[in-house]
């Protein structure tokens, strides 16, 4: 996978490292990996691949990142490909389609990175994505079945879904019909909603907003809905960005299902830079 690997800083017992890797869809896709410094030699820990949301990057979930390898897991965090060129994240052009699918495909080559590692267990791999990179867990959720779970947090059904919903169709009206019809040609087929289906084996923990001004609860709903067995589900009366609850959420998840170290005290907890942190 011609990896290029570099220490970009230690932080509060975290390696941070810049990385890169050939992405089989051309170009290289890039982001951050996170290990714990301290960890018992030949005991091998928990895997994890992390995907923002729209617009972003792997820096912009430094701060879930580290506290997941904080309490024991190695964890892989990648830029979209959106986040490695110019101009918006969509294009409304079936380059949004291409890139989608690149995304897929790259979530799959990190986790080979991850499993081709030494200090990880390849039983005990999971995903995390929010917002964008919920959706987008959907649809890897559909092929790829290594993980032992994915945590989705406040996603929707995807992009058709999310710009179709009442209070963000702007966008889309905004195009010519013919433009908006070739757009949604292009991304209908690949709508994360129409596969998280057709996952297999992987538990599911779904945090969502009631306050959310991003994602309808229909749309959240409709997602939890849709996986082929029950999911564990929890609302939180706050918005988009949920903070700090919703983590320590994930973290106690995170242990029950993969073996991380149990959350601690907000205190305890690691933070890349206070500016990222979210109260």
């Amino acid at each position: 996978m011609d990896l290029r690997d570099s220490v970009a800083k230690t932080q509060d017992g975290v390696e941070i490292h810049a990385i890169s890797f050939a992405s089989p869809r051309g170009g290289r896709a890039t982001g951050l990996l996170f290990v714990p410094q301290k960890h018992v030699p030949g005991v091998r820990l928990p895997g994890l691949v992390m995907q923002h949301g729209m617009p972003g990057k792997a820096e912009y979930v430094s701060w879930v990142s580290g506290n997941i390898a904080h309490h024991g897991a190695i964890v892989v965090a990648l830029d979209a490909p959106f986040a490695r060129r110019a101009g918006d994240p969509v294009t409304f052009t079936p380059q949004d389609s291409a890139e989608q699918v690149q995304l897929i495909v790259d979530l799959q080559r990190a986790f080979d990175l991850l499993i081709g590692r030494p200090d990880v267990d390849v039983g005990r791999l999971a995903f995390v994505g929010r917002s964008y990179g919920a959706a987008m867990g959907g649809l890897l959720a559909a092929v790829e079945h290594r993980p032992r779970t994915y945590v989705l947090t406040v996603g929707d059904g995807g992009l058709v879904t999310h710009y179709s919903a009442a209070g963000h169709r702007a966008a889309l009206d905004s195009l010519s019909s013919e433009r908006r019809e070739r757009w949604l040609a292009a991304m209908r087929p690949i709508e994360p909603i129409r596969y998280i289906g057709c996952a297999t084996g992987a538990s599911f923990f779904f945090q969502a907003a009631r306050r959310d001004e991003l994602v309808t609860m229909t749309d959240a709903v409709a997602l939890q809905r849709a996986v082929p067995k029950p999911a564990k589900v929890r609302w939180y009366d706050l918005d988009h960005n949920l903070g700090w609850p919703a983590i320590m959420d994930e973290l106690d998840w995170l242990h029950r299902t993969s073996g991380t170290a149990p959350a601690g005290a907000r205190a305890d907890m690691w933070c890349a830079t206070k500016e990222r942190c979210p109260e």
